[in-house]
This record gives C-alpha cells, sequence and structure tokens, in this order.
C-alpha cells in the first residue's frame, strides 16, 4: 500500500510533468506547437521540455518514497524524553491523501491523458466572438499605425488592419489601399455583409485576442466558421468610418497555422 501512494506521488508529479514534456516536443516536431504559443516562444518551451525529461530520467536514480525522506532525525538528539513518547506518531506517508488532492490529481492526469491522445485543434469561431467585447484591439504598437499612415501596408494582416480600422483619425488616408487577407466569417454588427476575423496571439492561446474587419458585401454572407480569403480594397464610409469592399470572396480550408502573432 506505502509503495502505491509512493507511486501516485511520483507520478504527480514526475509522471505528468513528463508527458506534458513529450507533448510540447512532439507538437513541435510535427510542427503543431503553433496551435498552443507564439512560435517565437517556441524555442525556450521546447528547450524547458527537454530540460525537464532529463531531469524526469535522473529521479529514477532515487528510491521509491525518497519525497517523504525530509532529512530529519526522529531521535532524542538531547536524551531528554518527553511526556508524549509512547503516542504513536504517524509516518508522512501513511497520512490519508485528502479529497481535494486526490481530486486535483485525476483531473490533472485526465487532461494530460487528453492531451496524448486527442489531435491538436485551433481555438473555435464561438469562441473568438465570445471573445469580442467591441473594443479597440489591444495587440498593435505605434510602429503599426506609422507604417500604415506611410502606405506601407503590405504586409499587414487582419490584426494589423483592425488596429488601423479602430485609431484611424484620417479614414482618407487609407481610402483606396487594396487588401488580400485571409480569416473565418463571423456575424457583423450591422445585419449586412461580415466580419472577417483572425484571432491574434501574444505569448499563447490563453491571451488569444479577436481581431474583426467589416466586409460590405451584397452577396451570400458565407457560413460563420468558414474560412474564405478576401481581396478588395479599403474604403472611407460617408460616417467616417473603414470597411472592405470585396472584389473576390473565396472559400479554403483552416490554414495549417490559423493564428496571426
Amino acid at each position: 500500500m506505502r509503495n502505491a501512494g509512493f507511486v501516485g506521488t511520483r507520478w504527480l508529479g514526475v509522471g505528468l510533468a513528463s508527458c506534458l514534456a513529450v507533448v510540447t516536443i512532439a507538437l513541435w516536431l510535427t510542427g503543431r506547437l503553433a496551435l498552443y504559443i507564439n512560435p517565437d516562444s517556441a524555442w525556450f518551451a521546447v528547450g524547458m521540455a527537454v530540460l525537464l525529461l532529463v531531469g524526469a530520467v535522473a529521479s529514477f536514480a532515487l528510491p521509491l518514497g525518497a519525497e517523504e525522506d525530509h532529512g530529519h532525525d526522529h531521535g532524542d538528539a538531547d536524551g531528554h524524553e518527553h511526556a508524549d513518547d509512547d503516542v504513536p506518531h504517524p509516518h508522512p506517508s501513511a497520512r490519508p491523501v485528502g479529497a481535494v488532492a486526490l481530486t486535483g490529481g485525476l483531473v490533472a492526469s485526465g487532461v494530460v491523458v487528453t492531451m496524448l491522445v486527442a489531435p491538436p485543434a485551433s481555438l473555435s469561431a464561438e469562441l473568438a466572438m465570445s471573445r469580442d467585447v467591441g473594443a479597440p484591439p489591444l495587440f498593435a504598437g505605434a510602429d503599426v499605425i506609422t507604417l500604415a499612415s506611410s502606405g506601407d501596408t503590405a504586409e499587414f494582416g487582419v490584426g494589423e488592419w483592425a488596429s488601423v480600422f479602430a485609431t484611424a483619425t484620417n479614414p482618407d488616408t487609407f481610402d483606396g489601399d487594396a487588401i488580400a487577407l485571409t480569416g473565418f466569417v463571423t456575424p457583423s454588427d450591422t445585419g449586412s455583409g461580415f466580419d472577417l476575423t483572425r484571432l491574434v496571439i501574444t505569448h499563447c492561446v490563453i491571451d488569444a485576442q479577436p481581431a474583426t474587419l467589416p466586409i460590405a458585401s451584397t452577396a451570400a454572407v458565407p457560413e460563420t466558421g468558414q474560412w474564405v480569403t478576401v481581396t478588395g480594397t479599403v474604403r472611407s464610409t460617408s460616417s467616417g468610418a473603414l470597411e472592405i469592399t470585396p472584389d473576390e470572396v473565396v472559400a479554403i480550408d483552416e490554414p495549417q497555422d490559423p493564428y496571426e502573432y
């Protein structure tokens, strides 16, 4: 029974961590790690995973139960007897595992096993819509606005253009700019056309923010969540807002890297 407890303790520590490290390395080798973290951070995540696996292998040199050995000498160093010497003191390993710790261990094990067996998937359009609170995007720097005002927008993605649309003080500057952008379809707040949406990641999927651009299309609106490539022109409306007038909307499969960074 004690050995089973020691094995459980090691699984919750070294075992789960090793599984996560294996998943990280496997995702990196298959080119799917970008579904979870910014590719610029991949070197750090993979490096830490390798170090963790090295430590996990080294941990096999420790006998079972070594985790419970705190290095204390429980003998009476000064030779004095204590009144409670006859009272049995249970060894730490004999203490029952709390319900909270057991539940947490089961949940953590379930999450790790799911990651091992389930194929990686991108965040959904529904999640992007739930995170869209209508506030200006927070992922743009001043350099985006500077490049936009200078006309250097050839490399702009949905995220950069969404920042321009939200912060432009002179919309006429961008009127007539040609675009070719890829994203997925979400409903428009205006009731006409649709929004072209892309999730933008700063560090990992936890901080993913939706970037949306209004597409003033009078044609049939593609299904929500459908990936499309839109080619067209940026136009300034009579109300001073910016929108995209599409020349062509082509349905495509989800790209291998569905995020912008």
